[in-house]
Protein backbone atom coordinates (compact mmCIF):
# COMPACT_ATOMS: atom_id res chain seq x y z
CA UNK A 1 0.00 0.00 0.00
CA UNK A 2 1.29 3.68 -0.61
CA UNK A 3 -0.59 6.47 0.24
CA UNK A 4 -0.31 10.11 -1.38
CA UNK A 5 2.86 9.89 -3.89
CA UNK A 6 4.16 11.35 -7.28
CA UNK A 7 2.07 8.88 -9.00
CA UNK A 8 -0.15 10.36 -11.27
CA UNK A 9 -3.38 8.22 -11.40
CA UNK A 10 -5.05 10.08 -13.64
CA UNK A 11 -2.58 8.64 -16.65
CA UNK A 12 -2.73 4.98 -15.37
CA UNK A 13 -5.25 2.07 -16.60
CA UNK A 14 -5.88 -0.83 -17.31
CA UNK A 15 -8.30 -2.92 -19.53
CA UNK A 16 -11.94 -2.70 -18.13
CA UNK A 17 -14.71 -4.80 -18.47
CA UNK A 18 -18.34 -4.61 -19.58
CA UNK A 19 -18.04 -2.24 -22.65
CA UNK A 20 -18.06 -3.09 -26.69
CA UNK A 21 -17.14 -1.64 -29.64
CA UNK A 22 -20.09 0.10 -31.87
CA UNK A 23 -18.94 1.69 -35.23
CA UNK A 24 -16.68 4.34 -34.17
CA UNK A 25 -17.32 4.95 -30.53
CA UNK A 26 -16.46 2.40 -27.73
CA UNK A 27 -19.77 1.76 -25.24
CA UNK A 28 -19.38 1.67 -21.42
CA UNK A 29 -21.84 -1.19 -20.43
CA UNK A 30 -21.08 -0.85 -16.36
CA UNK A 31 -24.24 1.84 -15.91
CA UNK A 32 -27.55 2.56 -17.19
CA UNK A 33 -25.73 5.45 -18.91
CA UNK A 34 -24.31 3.02 -21.62
CA UNK A 35 -21.94 6.28 -22.65
CA UNK A 36 -20.53 5.94 -25.96
CA UNK A 37 -17.06 7.52 -26.17
CA UNK A 38 -14.93 9.09 -28.75
CA UNK A 39 -10.70 8.16 -29.00
CA UNK A 40 -9.68 9.37 -25.35
CA UNK A 41 -13.02 10.46 -23.74
CA UNK A 42 -13.83 9.82 -20.49
CA UNK A 43 -17.17 8.73 -19.46
CA UNK A 44 -19.80 10.77 -16.76
CA UNK A 45 -17.93 8.67 -13.70
CA UNK A 46 -14.02 10.48 -15.17
CA UNK A 47 -12.97 7.36 -13.91
CA UNK A 48 -13.78 5.05 -17.39
CA UNK A 49 -12.39 6.17 -20.24
CA UNK A 50 -11.78 5.06 -23.57
CA UNK A 51 -7.69 4.13 -24.91
CA UNK A 52 -6.84 3.07 -27.77
CA UNK A 53 -10.36 1.14 -29.32
CA UNK A 54 -10.51 -0.45 -25.41
CA UNK A 55 -12.05 0.65 -22.09
CA UNK A 56 -9.94 1.46 -19.44
CA UNK A 57 -10.36 2.02 -16.29
CA UNK A 58 -8.42 4.68 -14.16
CA UNK A 59 -9.21 3.72 -10.96
CA UNK A 60 -8.28 0.39 -9.99
CA UNK A 61 -7.03 0.20 -6.48
CA UNK A 62 -7.17 4.00 -6.60
CA UNK A 63 -9.00 4.89 -2.88
CA UNK A 64 -9.24 7.05 0.12
CA UNK A 65 -8.07 5.64 3.19
CA UNK A 66 -8.96 2.14 4.91
CA UNK A 67 -10.58 3.09 7.59
CA UNK A 68 -12.01 0.82 10.51
CA UNK A 69 -15.57 1.35 11.18
CA UNK A 70 -18.42 -0.74 12.50
CA UNK A 71 -20.79 -2.48 10.24
CA UNK A 72 -24.00 0.08 11.40
CA UNK A 73 -21.82 2.70 9.68
CA UNK A 74 -23.31 0.86 6.83
CA UNK A 75 -27.08 0.34 7.95
CA UNK A 76 -26.68 -3.10 8.50
CA UNK A 77 -28.27 -4.00 11.38
CA UNK A 78 -29.00 -7.71 10.83
CA UNK A 79 -25.75 -8.93 9.53
CA UNK A 80 -23.46 -9.65 12.94
CA UNK A 81 -24.42 -6.26 14.78
CA UNK A 82 -21.39 -4.14 16.17
CA UNK A 83 -18.72 -6.11 14.24
CA UNK A 84 -15.74 -4.42 13.22
CA UNK A 85 -15.22 -3.68 9.50
CA UNK A 86 -12.44 -2.38 7.16
CA UNK A 87 -14.70 0.77 4.65
CA UNK A 88 -12.74 0.92 1.01
CA UNK A 89 -13.91 3.53 -0.63
CA UNK A 90 -12.90 5.05 -4.22
CA UNK A 91 -12.95 7.93 -6.39
CA UNK A 92 -15.55 8.40 -8.82
CA UNK A 93 -19.16 8.03 -9.25
CA UNK A 94 -21.93 6.85 -11.94
CA UNK A 95 -23.88 9.34 -10.04
CA UNK A 96 -23.69 12.93 -9.15
CA UNK A 97 -26.30 13.53 -6.24
CA UNK A 98 -26.92 17.00 -5.39
CA UNK A 99 -26.51 16.77 -1.54
CA UNK A 100 -23.72 14.46 -1.83
CA UNK A 101 -21.84 14.59 1.42
CA UNK A 102 -18.67 13.09 -0.16
CA UNK A 103 -18.31 15.22 -3.69
CA UNK A 104 -15.05 16.24 -2.45
CA UNK A 105 -13.98 12.27 -3.66
CA UNK A 106 -16.89 11.55 -6.07
CA UNK A 107 -16.83 14.30 -8.06
CA UNK A 108 -13.36 14.14 -10.20
CA UNK A 109 -13.43 17.48 -10.71
CA UNK A 110 -13.47 18.83 -7.24
CA UNK A 111 -10.93 16.23 -6.62
CA UNK A 112 -7.68 17.14 -4.32
CA UNK A 113 -4.71 14.53 -5.18
CA UNK A 114 -3.81 14.43 -1.57
CA UNK A 115 -6.59 12.22 -1.08
CA UNK A 116 -5.93 9.51 -3.22
CA UNK A 117 -4.07 6.62 -2.01
CA UNK A 118 -3.28 3.47 -3.75
CA UNK A 119 -4.00 0.10 -2.76
CA UNK A 120 -3.33 -3.68 -4.19
CA UNK A 121 -5.91 -6.82 -3.52
CA UNK A 122 -3.29 -8.22 -1.33
CA UNK A 123 -3.20 -4.78 0.48
CA UNK A 124 -6.89 -5.02 1.29
CA UNK A 125 -7.23 -8.73 2.57
CA UNK A 126 -3.35 -8.10 4.73
CA UNK A 127 -5.01 -5.01 6.57
CA UNK A 128 -7.87 -6.99 7.77
CA UNK A 129 -5.85 -9.61 9.05
CA UNK A 130 -3.49 -7.98 10.46
CA UNK A 131 -5.93 -6.21 12.43
CA UNK A 132 -8.43 -9.66 13.09
CA UNK A 133 -11.08 -8.11 10.98
CA UNK A 134 -13.64 -10.26 9.31
CA UNK A 135 -15.84 -8.42 6.79
CA UNK A 136 -14.06 -6.00 3.90
CA UNK A 137 -17.09 -3.36 3.28
CA UNK A 138 -16.86 -1.39 -0.63
CA UNK A 139 -18.47 1.89 0.62
CA UNK A 140 -18.42 5.92 0.37
CA UNK A 141 -19.05 7.32 -3.34
CA UNK A 142 -19.98 4.20 -3.97
CA UNK A 143 -18.23 1.05 -5.74
CA UNK A 144 -20.38 0.49 -8.95
CA UNK A 145 -17.41 2.48 -10.53
CA UNK A 146 -14.69 0.40 -8.77
CA UNK A 147 -16.06 -2.76 -10.48
CA UNK A 148 -12.60 -4.71 -11.70
CA UNK A 149 -10.62 -3.73 -8.47
CA UNK A 150 -13.96 -5.07 -5.83
CA UNK A 151 -14.28 -8.51 -7.52
CA UNK A 152 -11.01 -9.22 -7.71
CA UNK A 153 -10.45 -8.20 -3.69
CA UNK A 154 -13.87 -9.85 -2.47
CA UNK A 155 -12.60 -12.81 -4.59
CA UNK A 156 -9.52 -12.99 -3.12
CA UNK A 157 -11.50 -12.03 0.73
CA UNK A 158 -13.31 -15.11 -0.07
CA UNK A 159 -10.09 -17.29 0.33
CA UNK A 160 -8.99 -15.66 3.58
CA UNK A 161 -12.83 -16.62 5.02
CA UNK A 162 -13.45 -12.31 5.00
CA UNK A 163 -17.14 -11.58 4.34
CA UNK A 164 -17.70 -8.35 2.14
CA UNK A 165 -19.93 -5.66 1.94
CA UNK A 166 -21.70 -3.95 -0.87
CA UNK A 167 -22.94 -0.45 0.46
CA UNK A 168 -23.83 1.43 -2.93
CA UNK A 169 -26.57 3.05 -4.76
CA UNK A 170 -27.09 0.42 -7.25
CA UNK A 171 -27.08 2.15 -10.74
CA UNK A 172 -25.76 -0.87 -12.19
CA UNK A 173 -26.41 -2.95 -14.99
CA UNK A 174 -28.10 -7.10 -14.77
CA UNK A 175 -24.02 -9.07 -16.02
CA UNK A 176 -21.83 -7.02 -13.83
CA UNK A 177 -24.60 -7.33 -10.69
CA UNK A 178 -24.40 -10.89 -11.21
CA UNK A 179 -20.69 -10.98 -10.91
CA UNK A 180 -20.81 -9.19 -7.94
CA UNK A 181 -22.98 -11.54 -6.54
CA UNK A 182 -20.89 -14.51 -6.84
CA UNK A 183 -18.25 -12.69 -4.43
CA UNK A 184 -20.28 -10.24 -2.10
CA UNK A 185 -22.08 -11.29 0.72
CA UNK A 186 -24.17 -8.28 2.18
CA UNK A 187 -25.78 -5.98 0.27
CA UNK A 188 -26.75 -2.08 1.39
CA UNK A 189 -28.49 -0.28 -1.03
CA UNK A 190 -29.54 3.03 -0.63
CA UNK A 191 -32.80 3.96 -2.68
CA UNK A 192 -33.04 7.64 -2.66
CA UNK A 193 -36.95 7.90 -3.52
CA UNK A 194 -39.37 6.52 -5.16
CA UNK A 195 -40.13 9.40 -7.53
CA UNK A 196 -38.39 8.97 -11.16
CA UNK A 197 -37.99 12.68 -11.30
CA UNK A 198 -36.05 13.48 -8.12
CA UNK A 199 -34.00 10.92 -9.27
CA UNK A 200 -33.30 12.74 -12.57
CA UNK A 201 -33.01 16.14 -11.13
CA UNK A 202 -30.96 15.31 -8.34
CA UNK A 203 -28.79 12.48 -8.92
CA UNK A 204 -28.69 12.14 -12.35
CA UNK A 205 -29.31 8.81 -12.66
CA UNK A 206 -32.45 6.87 -12.81
CA UNK A 207 -35.36 4.61 -10.74
CA UNK A 208 -36.46 1.93 -12.55
CA UNK A 209 -33.41 0.18 -13.08
CA UNK A 210 -31.99 0.63 -9.84
CA UNK A 211 -35.51 -1.34 -8.98
CA UNK A 212 -35.18 -4.04 -11.11
CA UNK A 213 -31.29 -4.15 -10.00
CA UNK A 214 -32.73 -4.37 -5.85
CA UNK A 215 -35.31 -7.30 -6.91
CA UNK A 216 -32.05 -9.22 -8.73
CA UNK A 217 -30.05 -9.20 -5.55
CA UNK A 218 -33.70 -10.18 -3.56
CA UNK A 219 -33.79 -13.87 -5.37
CA UNK A 220 -30.41 -14.59 -4.00
CA UNK A 221 -29.32 -15.74 -0.87
CA UNK A 222 -27.74 -12.52 -0.04
CA UNK A 223 -28.08 -10.90 2.61
CA UNK A 224 -29.86 -7.30 2.02
CA UNK A 225 -31.26 -4.41 3.64
CA UNK A 226 -32.04 -0.49 2.36
CA UNK A 227 -31.28 2.46 3.68
CA UNK A 228 -33.29 6.06 2.20
CA UNK A 229 -31.80 9.50 2.92
CA UNK A 230 -34.76 11.54 4.00
CA UNK A 231 -33.74 14.98 2.35
CA UNK A 232 -35.41 17.95 3.25
CA UNK A 233 -37.72 19.58 1.15
CA UNK A 234 -37.31 16.66 -1.71
CA UNK A 235 -38.39 13.05 -0.70
CA UNK A 236 -39.77 13.90 3.21
CA UNK A 237 -43.38 13.50 2.66
CA UNK A 238 -45.50 10.63 3.52
CA UNK A 239 -46.32 10.59 0.15
CA UNK A 240 -42.98 9.11 -0.97
CA UNK A 241 -42.87 6.82 2.73
CA UNK A 242 -46.03 4.72 1.75
CA UNK A 243 -44.52 4.23 -1.87
CA UNK A 244 -41.46 3.15 -0.80
CA UNK A 245 -42.92 0.60 1.83
CA UNK A 246 -45.44 -0.49 -0.39
CA UNK A 247 -42.70 -1.48 -3.36
CA UNK A 248 -40.52 -3.09 -0.37
CA UNK A 249 -43.27 -5.37 0.96
CA UNK A 250 -44.20 -6.33 -2.74
CA UNK A 251 -41.14 -6.73 -4.28
CA UNK A 252 -38.54 -7.59 -1.51
CA UNK A 253 -40.31 -8.57 1.85
CA UNK A 254 -41.12 -7.22 4.51
CA UNK A 255 -39.08 -7.98 6.80
CA UNK A 256 -36.31 -6.62 5.05
CA UNK A 257 -34.91 -3.93 6.75
CA UNK A 258 -35.16 -0.66 6.01
CA UNK A 259 -33.27 2.89 7.39
CA UNK A 260 -34.46 6.20 7.28
CA UNK A 261 -31.71 8.46 7.37
CA UNK A 262 -31.00 11.64 8.49
CA UNK A 263 -29.27 13.83 5.92
CA UNK A 264 -27.31 16.94 5.87
CA UNK A 265 -26.31 19.77 3.83
CA UNK A 266 -23.64 19.30 1.41
CA UNK A 267 -22.41 20.09 -1.97
CA UNK A 268 -24.99 22.00 -4.09
CA UNK A 269 -28.26 21.55 -1.50
CA UNK A 270 -28.10 23.29 1.55
CA UNK A 271 -31.81 23.42 2.94
CA UNK A 272 -31.70 22.48 6.69
CA UNK A 273 -30.93 19.62 8.13
CA UNK A 274 -33.31 16.55 8.50
CA UNK A 275 -35.07 16.67 11.99
CA UNK A 276 -35.51 13.75 13.84
CA UNK A 277 -39.36 14.51 14.26
CA UNK A 278 -39.01 14.07 10.87
CA UNK A 279 -38.04 10.50 10.90
CA UNK A 280 -39.84 9.11 13.78
CA UNK A 281 -42.69 10.05 11.85
CA UNK A 282 -42.03 8.79 8.76
CA UNK A 283 -41.37 5.73 10.61
CA UNK A 284 -44.61 5.53 11.75
CA UNK A 285 -45.77 5.88 8.12
CA UNK A 286 -43.80 2.93 6.82
CA UNK A 287 -44.25 0.59 10.47
CA UNK A 288 -48.58 1.09 9.58
CA UNK A 289 -47.88 -0.37 6.11
CA UNK A 290 -46.66 -3.18 7.48
CA UNK A 291 -42.64 -2.80 7.45
CA UNK A 292 -41.13 -5.37 10.17
CA UNK A 293 -38.10 -3.63 10.78
CA UNK A 294 -37.36 0.39 10.47
CA UNK A 295 -34.52 1.70 11.88
CA UNK A 296 -33.70 5.58 12.36
CA UNK A 297 -29.85 7.07 10.89
CA UNK A 298 -27.27 9.66 11.64
CA UNK A 299 -29.47 9.96 15.11
CA UNK A 300 -27.95 9.52 18.18
CA UNK A 301 -31.26 8.91 20.96
CA UNK A 302 -31.99 5.69 22.87
CA UNK A 303 -34.10 3.53 21.30
CA UNK A 304 -34.60 4.65 17.49
CA UNK A 305 -32.34 1.68 16.28
CA UNK A 306 -33.12 -0.85 18.64
CA UNK A 307 -34.19 -4.65 16.92
CA UNK A 308 -36.92 -6.16 18.66
CA UNK A 309 -38.55 -9.74 18.98
CA UNK A 310 -40.82 -10.15 15.96
CA UNK A 311 -42.79 -12.41 18.26
CA UNK A 312 -42.29 -10.98 21.96
CA UNK A 313 -41.11 -7.45 21.43
CA UNK A 314 -38.19 -8.19 23.49
CA UNK A 315 -35.11 -5.82 23.19
CA UNK A 316 -32.44 -7.75 21.03
CA UNK A 317 -30.08 -5.27 19.94
CA UNK A 318 -30.12 -1.94 21.83
CA UNK A 319 -28.03 0.37 20.00
CA UNK A 320 -27.27 4.18 19.97
CA UNK A 321 -25.39 5.80 17.16
CA UNK A 322 -23.26 3.48 16.39
CA UNK A 323 -22.56 1.94 19.93
CA UNK A 324 -23.99 -1.65 19.73
CA UNK A 325 -25.10 -4.23 22.66
CA UNK A 326 -26.58 -7.42 22.17
CA UNK A 327 -28.80 -7.80 25.35
CA UNK A 328 -31.28 -10.30 24.56
CA UNK A 329 -29.92 -13.06 22.59
CA UNK A 330 -29.04 -16.67 23.64
CA UNK A 331 -26.28 -18.71 22.55
CA UNK A 332 -27.95 -20.75 20.06
CA UNK A 333 -29.16 -17.36 17.85
CA UNK A 334 -32.72 -17.29 19.81
CA UNK A 335 -34.90 -14.94 21.94
CA UNK A 336 -33.97 -15.05 25.76
CA UNK A 337 -37.45 -13.82 26.47
CA UNK A 338 -39.65 -15.74 24.59
CA UNK A 339 -37.22 -18.15 22.77
CA UNK A 340 -38.03 -17.31 18.95
CA UNK A 341 -35.06 -17.98 16.84
CA UNK A 342 -33.73 -13.86 15.47
CA UNK A 343 -34.03 -12.38 12.58
CA UNK A 344 -30.21 -11.48 12.51
CA UNK A 345 -27.76 -13.27 11.40
CA UNK A 346 -25.29 -14.33 13.38
CA UNK A 347 -26.15 -11.89 15.88
CA UNK A 348 -23.58 -12.48 18.23
CA UNK A 349 -20.38 -13.11 16.42
CA UNK A 350 -19.87 -8.90 15.69
CA UNK A 351 -19.48 -8.22 19.35
CA UNK A 352 -15.99 -8.52 20.76
CA UNK A 353 -14.48 -8.88 23.96
CA UNK A 354 -13.38 -5.59 25.56
CA UNK A 355 -9.45 -5.18 25.10
CA UNK A 356 -7.91 -3.83 28.35
CA UNK A 357 -4.21 -2.71 27.93
CA UNK A 358 -2.71 -3.40 31.50
CA UNK A 359 0.66 -1.88 30.59
CA UNK A 360 -0.78 0.93 28.31
CA UNK A 361 1.60 4.04 28.82
CA UNK A 362 0.14 7.32 27.13
CA UNK A 363 2.51 9.81 25.58
CA UNK A 364 0.01 12.00 24.36
CA UNK A 365 -3.71 13.33 25.56
CA UNK A 366 -6.26 14.70 23.26
CA UNK A 367 -9.70 15.84 23.88
CA UNK A 368 -12.92 16.58 21.82
CA UNK A 369 -15.69 18.33 22.79
CA UNK A 370 -19.26 17.11 20.74
CA UNK A 371 -20.39 19.47 19.16
CA UNK A 372 -23.96 20.35 17.48
CA UNK A 373 -24.28 17.88 14.45
CA UNK A 374 -21.22 16.11 14.84
CA UNK A 375 -21.61 12.91 17.14
CA UNK A 376 -18.44 10.81 15.17
CA UNK A 377 -14.83 11.35 13.96
CA UNK A 378 -12.13 10.12 12.05
CA UNK A 379 -8.79 9.87 13.82
CA UNK A 380 -6.22 9.93 11.56
CA UNK A 381 -2.43 9.26 12.70
CA UNK A 382 -0.21 10.44 10.29
CA UNK A 383 2.69 9.08 10.56
CA UNK A 384 4.50 5.96 10.08
CA UNK A 385 3.53 3.46 13.21
CA UNK A 386 4.10 -0.39 13.53
CA UNK A 387 1.17 -1.34 16.15
CA UNK A 388 -0.42 1.62 17.44
CA UNK A 389 -2.71 1.73 20.81
CA UNK A 390 -5.40 4.05 21.94
CA UNK A 391 -7.39 4.48 25.29
CA UNK A 392 -10.50 6.48 24.37
CA UNK A 393 -12.33 7.64 27.38
CA UNK A 394 -15.92 8.75 26.81
CA UNK A 395 -16.74 11.67 29.27
CA UNK A 396 -17.79 12.45 32.10
CA UNK A 397 -18.50 9.42 33.18
CA UNK A 398 -18.61 6.92 29.89
CA UNK A 399 -17.17 3.73 29.34
CA UNK A 400 -13.35 3.30 28.83
CA UNK A 401 -12.00 1.53 25.04
CA UNK A 402 -8.74 0.07 24.15
CA UNK A 403 -8.10 0.03 20.58
CA UNK A 404 -5.03 -1.36 18.73
CA UNK A 405 -4.54 -0.54 14.97
CA UNK A 406 -1.10 -2.85 13.41
CA UNK A 407 -0.15 -2.36 10.02
CA UNK A 408 -0.31 0.52 8.07
CA UNK A 409 -3.75 1.01 9.04
CA UNK A 410 -3.75 5.35 9.91
CA UNK A 411 -7.30 5.57 10.18
CA UNK A 412 -10.07 4.61 12.49
CA UNK A 413 -14.37 6.02 13.20
CA UNK A 414 -14.85 7.12 17.16
CA UNK A 415 -18.68 7.91 17.96
CA UNK A 416 -20.27 9.09 21.16
CA UNK A 417 -21.72 6.30 23.35
CA UNK A 418 -24.42 8.28 25.07
CA UNK A 419 -27.06 11.32 25.46
CA UNK A 420 -24.70 12.74 28.41
CA UNK A 421 -21.80 12.17 26.89
CA UNK A 422 -20.17 15.55 25.96
CA UNK A 423 -16.31 14.56 24.94
CA UNK A 424 -13.83 12.25 24.45
CA UNK A 425 -10.42 11.74 25.83
CA UNK A 426 -7.52 10.23 23.20
CA UNK A 427 -4.56 9.05 25.08
CA UNK A 428 -1.94 7.27 22.54
CA UNK A 429 1.09 5.23 23.27
CA UNK A 430 3.06 7.38 20.48
CA UNK A 431 4.34 10.77 20.63
CA UNK A 432 2.98 11.86 16.71
CA UNK A 433 0.21 14.27 15.32
CA UNK A 434 -3.57 12.95 15.38
CA UNK A 435 -6.23 14.50 13.08
CA UNK A 436 -9.32 14.73 14.45
CA UNK A 437 -12.01 14.74 11.14
CA UNK A 438 -15.82 15.39 11.66
CA UNK A 439 -18.12 12.66 10.51
CA UNK A 440 -21.76 14.82 9.34
CA UNK A 441 -23.00 11.40 8.12
CA UNK A 442 -22.49 7.53 8.61
CA UNK A 443 -21.27 7.39 5.11
CA UNK A 444 -19.22 10.59 5.21
CA UNK A 445 -15.62 9.98 4.41
CA UNK A 446 -14.14 13.52 5.86
CA UNK A 447 -11.30 15.27 4.12
CA UNK A 448 -11.12 18.36 6.28
CA UNK A 449 -9.49 18.67 9.76
CA UNK A 450 -11.85 19.94 12.85
CA UNK A 451 -12.16 24.18 12.18
CA UNK A 452 -14.62 26.90 11.52
CA UNK A 453 -15.09 26.33 8.05
CA UNK A 454 -15.94 22.53 8.70
CA UNK A 455 -18.97 23.27 10.02
CA UNK A 456 -20.28 25.78 8.06
CA UNK A 457 -23.56 23.78 7.09
CA UNK A 458 -24.18 22.39 11.09
CA UNK A 459 -26.88 25.14 11.92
Amino acid sequence: MSGTDNRNWRNESRLANYWQKKGDKVECNLCPRHCSLKEEQKGFCLVRGRVGDELHTFNYGVSVQATIENIETEAVNHYRPGSRILSMGNIGCMMACSYCQNWQTSQVKHLNDKNVYFYTPEDVINLALENEIDIISWTYNDPVVWQEFVVDTSRLAKDHGIKTLYKSALYIEEEPLNELIEVIDIFSISLKGMDEKMYRKYTKGSLEPILERIKQISLTDRHLEISQLIVTDMNDNGEDAIKTADWIIENVGAETPLHLVAYHPAFRYTKARTTTDTLLRLRDIVLQRGIKYCYLGNVYADGVSNTNCHKCSSTLVRRFGLTVDVVGVTEDDCCSNCGSTTVITEPLKGQSTPVNFDDFTGIQTNDYAWEDGVNSLHVVVNENHNDMQLRVDHLPNGKTEYIQISGDLERLILSRRSENENAIRISANFKGNLSFLPVLDRAHFPVEELSQSSHKYLN
